[in-house]
């Protein structure tokens, strides 16, 4: 091996072939780490950001010095150095002015457009099996489909990449196959074409759409519940297909077995095929989500910023991508560079009523200004006055508590201050608390009221 680089391709790829640590793991995490040195004791690297080191060296450092171990037949220690290049202090919009851009927000859809695609779709524990039968349904869909995967039910809460899934697999079909007939539609889209039949008495000509498929795809089966002709229409175009060898495709939001509302003959052809489900995605599989719509829409998304929204949109995949995608409007609108505060109004839009909305540094700085009759301009100024600067250490120390974000990242946010000041802000305040009570008193308020505001 020439050179320290080629060691660590080495290293990782004794990690992969040797199950130490996931794929998703290794691009999501150990690829970010960048090799310096080598003295053949210590093998050095940097990376980007605290988190990002915190999480290699807890989860995966041993991992690492065994295969480093592996490769090169003796032990090394791994050092893994932070970036110190601090980014340039950025005026970034008010929530209040975020707030105004909602209209112009609503058109940016239009950075969205990428397609549905198995290249495009992130894999993860939760939908590794879900994306391998899809795969192999869409590569053996020669004239016969292949029986026991056939129909493919593929199930999953609202939101997790089964639309995604199914239009991949039509894709992949029409790309590989042109001369094949596929049929792709939603339980809607259904139901509307047998109305229009049915009122226009054309029904032979719905019959020889759906009947004479080559494959069928169905999307949110579950919509045919309580709708008895639409029922009807599906079980006698099922059963031909079927019998014909055609293969079908059919995603809903609950197991066959759990769809009590439609038929059981329905419900038993379900059953009789593959059953595939995707659940709610892993942490690094919504990281790596992120990254991936970032890239699709072009957009420099500060690692920082990705960990954060990683950690706290949790319900689906369509939350995280319609965050990457109001982030990047709001990039393009507020012509500025991308930082946690950005990510934090935008959150506020994607998360549903279920979830708390998450507390903003502008929100946190309103109130401590407020309490300590000063300005927020005060509070991230330079000036000295001994109630500012009391008021921006505190203001500093409860958005660490309340944010968890990066110091770096609160120093951004408070003027460009470095790393050693946000710091030494939190540290001064902790250690005055313990010998104020009644600073200790009125913080611990201030971050209650904060608290209960952001759940009125």
């Amino acid at each position: 091996m020439n050179s320290f680089e080629e060691v660590f391709e080495n290293v990782k790829k004794y990690c992969l072939e040797n199950d130490k640590i996931p794929e998703i793991g290794i691009t999501t995490w150990i690829d970010q780490m960048k090799p310096v040195s080598f003295n053949g004791t210590d093998a050095i690297f940097v990376i980007q950001t605290d988190f990002q080191k915190d999480i290699v060296m807890t989860k995966y450092g041993e991992t690492l010095k065994e295969a480093f171990s592996k490769v090169l037949g003796f032990n090394v220690n791994i050092i893994i150095n932070v970036e110190t290049d601090e980014p340039e202090p950025v005026s970034v919009p008010t929530y209040d002015e975020l707030e105004k851009k909602n209209a112009e927000l609503e058109k940016s859809y239009k950075f969205a457009k990428y397609d549905y695609t198995f290249d495009t779709f992130i894999e993860g524990r939760s939908n590794e099996f879900a994306l391998a039968c899809s795969k192999s349904v869409a590569k053996n869909c020669g004239e016969k489909a292949v029986p026991d995967y056939n129909p493919l039910f593929i199930y999953g809460p609202s939101g997790m990449g089964k639309t995604h899934l199914i239009t991949a697999i039509a894709n992949e079909v029409r790309k590989n196959h042109p001369e094949l007939n596929i049929v792709y539609a939603t339980s809607e889209t259904f139901g509307n074409d047998l109305i229009n039949a049915l009122n226009t008495k054309l029904i032979s000509d719905f019959h020889d759409k759906y009947r004479n498929a080559d494959f069928l795809l169905i999307d949110d089966i579950q919509f045919f519940a309580g709708k008895e002709r639409m029922q009807e229409e599906f079980f006698h175009t099922f059963y031909r297909l079927h019998q014909e060898g055609k293969q079908i495709v059919i995603t809903s939001d609950k197991p066959p077995k759990e769809l009590l509302t439609l038929e059981e003959r329905l419900r038993t052809r379900f059953e009789g095929g593959l059953i595939a489900d995707i659940s709610a995605p892993d942490y690094e599989t919504r990281l790596a989500i992120i990254n991936r719509k970032s890239e699709l829409l072009e957009l420099k998304m500060p690692g920082e910023v990705g960990e954060f929204m990683a950690n706290r949109l949790k319900s689906n995949i369509r939350q995280l991508e319609g965050a990457v995608l109001r982030l990047k409007a709001l990039n393009h609108f507020a012509g500025s560079p991308i930082t946690i505060s950005m990510a934090q109004s935008v959150i506020r839009d994607v998360l549903t009523d279920e979830q708390p909305i998450p507390i903003t540094v502008e929100k946190i700085i309103s109130e401590v200004s407020t309490v300590y009759g000063v300005s927020p301009d005060d509070i991230r100024s330079n000036k000295r006055s001994a109630q500012i600067s009391i008021a921006r250490k505190v203001a500093i120390y409860v958005v660490r508590e309340i944010t968890q974000m990066p110091l770096a990242s609160i120093g951004t946010e408070f003027g460009g201050r470095d790393h050693s000041t946000i710091v030494y802000s939190v540290t001064s305040i902790t250690e005055a608390m313990q010998k104020d009570p009644n600073l200790k008193s009125l913080v611990e308020d201030l971050m209650k009221n904060i608290r209960d505001k952001s759940k009125a």
